[in-house]
């Protein structure tokens, strides 16, 4: 047995499903038509069967305990082995804006800018997707609180971007320290 095939049999924790929902309602807060995206990047990487429709995507995504709406029984690996590699390919297609965002030779006020067009956009999809009487989603969408939680989840995109990248996620998920 694989590495692989031995991680990609352990069921994420609920804190891992709650990043993996993060990670990529990042990558949608970053791509201005991300749901139509994030279906037609799981065509690509022959998830169709999984995810046939943005229904079907969201069914597996509501499985995080802040969202609105959510599902109680656990996510499959299968299902979650899906949405990491979903994750990686999003992160690969994003990687000039993520690069762009991160990087220290940008002029302050542009950088300033783009950060605040990020935090604007994913503010909106968590105000909009998340359950706000949770403490989490409040700290998420407290300009105070979340300027760290957005650099983190932009720096996490950037790590799993490229060859390598599902394992890198897939080990960060399944870590139990927070």
């Amino acid at each position: 047995m694989t590495n692989t095939s031995i991680a990609s049999d352990a069921r994420l924790s609920r804190r891992g499903i709650e990043q993996l929902d993060l990670l990529l309602l990042t990558a949608e807060a970053l791509d201005l038509n991300g749901g139509e995206a994030m279906l037609w990047t799981s065509h690509q990487l022959g998830l169709k069967e999984q995810f046939p429709n943005r229904v079907e995507l969201w069914k597996r995504r509501c499985h995080n305990p802040l969202r609105r709406v959510t599902r109680r029984e656990g996510l499959n690996p299968s299902d979650a082995e899906s949405l990491i590699r979903l994750v990686c390919a999003m992160a690969d297609r994003l990687y000039p804006m993520l690069h762009q965002l991160l990087s220290s030779r940008e002029p302050v006020h542009l950088s300033r800018q783009r950060w605040g067009l990020v935090a604007e956009r994913l503010g909106d999809l968590v105000e909009e997707r998340l359950n706000q009487r949770r403490g989490a989603v409040l700290r998420l969408l407290d300009p105070a609180q979340n300027k760290d939680t957005h650099r983190q989840l932009v720096s996490t995109l950037a790590l799993v971007a490229g060859p390598g990248g599902v394992d890198r996620l897939r080990a960060r998920l399944l870590d139990p320290t927070p």
